[in-house]
């Protein structure tokens, strides 16, 4: 390795023994972009550099720091990608909208998890398991009975997410708006508490 994909696998490696240790969150090597290709070797990759690698195994959560730190020296250049739908669900808007919706959170008072931005221009709210199922409801709920209204979606079980400092798509790193804590991570907040506020930033910002 060059001295930067040393220094990038060692901030890797040690997110990954953090996410599995500290914050109980099962870690899954992705495919990186490299001189233009996706890693994962298909010319006809549909998701180039932003999907978990076949047949690398995944670093369970609980894994501590010297087992996971070991796992992870033999996939050196993998990215760092998350299971969606264990322990959390992601609720995603424009980075624009998420900072905006942040602010406003966060003066209200209300319980969040971490928010990560991607360098595609998304924001991702971690929220409670099976959110991603209850957001057409919860919406409806809400009186937006015509969601393509709004630059927002849910991921739920099946999906995966880049984690902060891994790099997504060849663009750059995704990086942390709200990192996680010893409370959020283990307690997303349920997607109703979020939900409203997300939605009104994400429609005032589209309008």
């Amino acid at each position: 390795m060059h001295s930067g994909s040393r220094l990038r696998f060692r901030a890797e490696s040690i997110a990954v023994a953090e996410f599995t240790g500290l914050h109980r969150w099962s870690v899954v090597p992705g495919a990186r972009v490299r001189e233009g290709a996706c890693s994962c070797g298909r010319f006809d990759c549909r998701t180039p550099g932003a999907h978990p690698l076949d047949c690398s195994p995944e670093v369970p959560a609980g894994t501590m720091l010297a087992e996971a730190t070991a796992m992870w020296a033999k996939i050196p250049d993998a990215t760092v990608m998350l299971p969606v739908g264990r322990a959390f669900d992601v609720i995603e808007v424009s980075e624009s909208a998420g900072r905006r919706a942040l602010v406003r959170l966060e003066r209200m008072g209300l319980p969040l998890g971490p928010v990560t931005a991607t360098p595609d221009g998304r924001a991702q709210f971690f929220v409670a398991p099976g959110s991603a199922d209850q957001l057409p409801e919860l919406l409806y709920r809400l009186g937006w009975d015509h969601t393509d209204a709004l630059d927002l979606r849910g991921l739920g079980s099946g999906t995966y997410i880049t984690a902060p400092p891994s790099d997504r798509s060849g663009l750059g790193p995704v990086r942390w708006l709200r990192e996680p804590d010893l409370l959020s991570e283990t307690t997303p907040p349920p997607a109703r508490l979020l939900l409203g506020t997300l939605a009104y930033v994400a429609h005032r910002s589209r309008g």
